[in-house]
């Protein structure tokens, strides 16, 4: 006996076998399409209201969006994220390096670095290296636990752009070795002693094997804490860095038009999170390509 399923009456056209299911309409859902609409009510009441509030003076948005001081605080947090994440993301590494090294003193050195700098509020980190002449009033070189040979004052040594770049700096290394350190152990370690077994030098296969494959699981992190470090910047503005926020700051101190100063700012880190994020996008492809084929 033919199954119903099988074929369909020569009078309506021979059919191959498909279940009924296939036929089937979808089920109607009233509840995605209310709650779609209900979001795209809120979406539409919060832009008008955005765009309808007088107090926002988008006039005042447009003039300043590219003024002189503005522009300088946009290059001056440009300039403290390109040296924290340089800076941090190599002695990250170095870190990491060490902490999966089997010298139990280097590892142990490692995690009090990456346990310290990642407990201690990056606020707290950058107000000890600001007030540091308060801790050491001279700083010496000369024989460890001897006698020293230069000795100078620190007060005038940190100031506050400095003090912003060692504590940005030590606080990304920390957060940076946990990352690299994770993406070396997602590389399988067979790779490791197939690269040892050819001759390979253990610091060339880290350069060469290592760290080329473990790109794929240090990039989504890494781009989360970049475009988490841009914002972070903002901070330095508590000793008196001259960044993006700080300039809005100088601003609107003159002339009392806070909400449209601080929206200036805020387009800023929008237009620079957008862009990092499109940076990421493309790394992330780049690197996925080299995926070994299926």
């Amino acid at each position: 006996m033919i199954s119903s399923l099988a074929v369909r009456s020569s009078r309506h056209g021979v059919h191959p076998a498909v279940p009924d299911a296939a036929f089937a309409r979808p089920r109607p859902r009233p509840g995605r399409w209310i709650a779609a609409a209900a979001a795209l009510l809120l979406a539409a009441m919060a832009l008008h209201a955005l765009c309808d509030n007088p107090v926002f003076r988008w006039d005042v948005v447009r003039t300043y969006f590219t003024s002189h001081v503005i522009v300088q605080g946009l290059l001056t947090t440009l300039w403290l994220t390109a040296v924290a994440l340089v800076a941090g993301f190599s002695l990250g590494t170095v870190l990491a390096v060490m902490r999966l090294s089997g010298n139990p003193v280097l590892s142990a050195l490692s995690f009090g670095y990456t346990w310290l700098f990642r407990s201690v509020p990056m606020l707290v980190q950058l107000l000890f290296w600001y007030n540091l002449s308060l801790l050491y009033p001279r700083l010496s070189l000369g024989v460890p636990f001897g006698p020293a040979f230069v000795r100078f004052p620190t007060g005038h040594l940190i100031g506050g752009f400095a003090a912003a770049v060692i504590g940005l700096t030590l606080h990304e290394a920390g957060q940076a070795a946990e990352i690299v350190r994770a993406g070396i152990l997602s590389v399988d370690r067979g790779q490791t002693e197939a690269a040892q077994a050819l001759g390979l030098s253990r610091a060339r296969t880290l350069r060469r094997i290592v760290l080329p494959q473990a790109m794929r699981a240090i990039l989504p992190p890494a781009g989360s804490q970049v475009i988490g470090l841009i914002k972070g910047t903002s901070i330095v503005s508590v000793i008196a860095v001259q960044d993006l926020l700080f300039a809005t700051q100088l601003v609107y101190n003159r002339n009392y038009l806070v909400v449209p100063l601080l929206l200036v700012a805020t387009l800023w880190y929008l237009v620079l999170t957008t862009v990092l994020s499109v940076l990421q996008h493309y790394l992330e492809r780049f690197f996925g390509a080299h995926r070994s084929p299926r």
